[in-house]
């Protein structure tokens, strides 16, 4: 079982937490791991593109000229796609992007991030996080403590008003609750702050 160091809120080391080898152990799997940053990329786009086609555009109700005999090419519509101001052929129209992997590889990529910041030695386990009221400098001194200043994702096993508020103000950093936990987040912070209740709770849905 990997062995972390355990903290408590100001950055003191008040001893050793064994973590899941199942969960926090394993060798990452790369290609799980890429799959599973681009569904949640794909999840995240809007879709809201549109254009019109040629059936949605004003005008164009009757033939331009006739068929024969005026020396032209023939056309039966003016929203034609090669029109000016016709319809556009093939164009986007609003859509979802989202899809998903099976359940089974969605919890190795999980697995497959967490263990690559114990690997990493950038995850930090403190026994809790409590603020009396919403201090962003407060929160950033806490930070400084477990050497986490620069990008880190903050994850405690419910929600704190006073530390999502605190941490909202600090540029690369974000908090989740243990519910939360994805891989892009874990992927795009540096550090990993989780607290010691969290740590059971992800052993749980996870091991």
């Amino acid at each position: 079982m990997p062995k972390v160091t355990l903290y408590n809120q100001t950055g003191s080391q008040v001893g050793d937490i064994e973590l899941s080898d199942n969960v926090f152990g394993i060798e990452p799997n790369e290609s799980v791991l890429y799959d599973a940053v681009v569904m949640q990329q794909a999840s995240q786009r809007q879709g809201t593109h549109s254009t019109k086609g040629r059936s949605d555009v004003r005008g164009g109700g009757r033939k331009p000229w006739r068929q024969k005999g005026t020396g032209r090419a023939r056309h039966g519509t003016i929203r034609s796609p090669i029109w000016v101001g016709g319809g556009v052929t093939f164009g986007p129209s609003p859509r979802s992007y989202g899809y998903k992997m099976p359940k089974k590889q969605r919890r190795l990529a999980l697995r497959s991030a967490l263990s690559s910041k114990v690997n990493e030695e950038n995850i930090r386990v403190v026994e809790g996080l409590s603020l009396e009221a919403p201090k962003t400098k407060e929160m950033k001194q806490i930070l400084a403590g477990l050497t986490a200043d620069t990008k880190a994702l903050v994850v405690s096993n419910d929600y704190n008003d006073a530390v999502a508020l605190s941490v909202r103000n600090l540029p690369g950093v974000k908090f989740v609750t243990a519910d939360g936990v994805n891989v892009l987040d874990l992927l795009n912070h540096e550090k990993l702050i989780i607290t010691q209740d969290a740590v059971k709770q992800v052993e749980e849905v996870l091991a």
